[in-house]
């Protein structure tokens, strides 16, 4: 929810300051809009393939209203299934109704219930992990494409403005509307640039990486569960993966 509060918030700044200049109406311009907003959306489109571009909305969805959990509650959940497995046994995790909100651990814990091999359980685990974050990557990467495009088409917009300003220097009413689409586009670009695109994209990538922490620490602990290890074993081997100010004191 940070980044739709940042977000909202940034956008919100910018039409006060529009408002409080007394002729917010001036900066709207169909002309403009349209050259940077579907100028963006079409260099986007021939950078990726239909398929990146179908997830696209998705994942914005996702990094708007996300609520991820951090690493540590990570750990201290997957510390409190492993004591669970050593005191009523592996077979008694798949029930746990908390495993629902974390598909990759629950499709972990149901193979080592089911007798898969630890090692086939860490390979499935690190595939999935790396398709997750492949995931991530192509977002964050649209994502940045389209900030990189953006005030390109802003500059583009701002061109032909100029040159229909300077076509109609005999005509005094027309050079006011030519003005406009020469400035507005470039302010247009860089709102969608600077204030949109790229801080999403620095959002996937951080995204990214704190899902694969998680995924991280959610391997160890399967893994640590199908060896049946001492619960304070595995804790030792979290707090060495976690960042200092994540690691977990449980026992």
């Amino acid at each position: 929810m940070t980044a739709l509060i940042g977000l909202i918030s940034g956008l919100g700044l910018i039409g006060l300051a529009l408002s409080l200049g007394g002729m917010p109406a001036a900066y709207v311009n169909a002309t403009g809009m349209l050259i940077v907003l579907c100028g963006t959306a079409a260099v986007t489109m021939i950078s990726f393939s239909s398929g990146d571009l179908r997830d696209l909305p998705k994942a914005v969805r996702e990094l708007l209203f996300e609520s991820r959990e951090e690493a540590s509650q990570a750990a201290y959940f997957v510390l409190r299934l492993a004591e669970r497995a050593r005191k009523d046994g592996v077979l008694q995790l798949p029930n746990i109704p908390a495993l629902k909100n974390r598909p990759m651990l629950s499709k972990a814990i149901s193979l080592i219930a089911d007798g898969t091999v630890t090692e086939d359980v860490e390979r499935t685990l690190e595939h999935e992990s790396w398709a997750a974050a492949a995931r991530r990557r192509c977002t964050a990467d649209i994502l940045r494409r389209a900030g990189e495009v953006a005030p390109a088409m802003g500059l583009i917009g701002t061109l032909l403005g100029l040159v229909q300003l300077l076509g109609q220097l005999s005509n005094p009413a027309a050079i006011g509307p030519a003005m406009a689409v020469a400035l507005l586009t470039t302010f247009y670009g860089a709102i969608l640039a600077h204030m949109v695109f790229l801080p999403l994209a620095a959002k996937a990538d951080r995204s990214r990486e704190a899902e694969q922490l998680i995924n991280s620490v959610y391997s160890l602990g399967a893994s640590s569960i199908g060896r049946k290890e001492n619960p304070r074993r595995l804790e030792v081997a979290l707090n060495a993966l976690l960042p200092p100010n994540k690691q977990v004191q449980y026992f």
